[in-house]
């Protein structure tokens, strides 16, 4: 069994928050979710060596993802309901899978390995 997370309370600029209500919104995600969204994308900067351009793209591209994965679930719940267990139950594997690799840091290490390979690629073309 997992242990329950512990909560601390911090003081944030209302503009902040109200941005991450904003953002969170058509996100299906609380502010507060919003906001470990943003920690997490940071720290994963932080700790990739990620330029800001690389950031930026890495960040677009997930949203673009997030975006066509959103689309394909309401797709699928107006889609009757005897394909739906299947998909949902692959669906939630998938993110505990996500989940996991984020809490054990797996998925920063695995980030920190593409970004070290695409910078080696660059160079080589450069190079060339």
């Amino acid at each position: 069994m997992t242990a329950a997370k512990s909560f601390a309370s911090v003081k944030l600029p209302e503009s902040l928050v109200q941005q991450a209500r904003d953002a969170a919104q058509p996100l299906r995600r609380s502010a507060a979710g919003q906001i470990e969204y943003w920690v997490t994308l940071g720290r994963v900067v932080e700790h990739s060596g990620l330029t800001v351009q690389e950031a930026r793209d890495a960040i677009e591209r997930y949203e673009a993802a997030a975006r066509e994965a959103r689309e394909a679930q309401m797709k699928l719940e107006a889609a009757p309901s005897d394909s739906s267990p299947v998909v949902s139950e692959s669906l939630e594997a998938v993110k505990r899978r996500m989940l996991a690799a984020n809490a054990d840091g797996s998925l920063q290490a695995h980030i920190r390995s593409i970004v070290a390979d695409n910078r080696q690629k660059a160079e080589r073309r450069k190079a060339a």
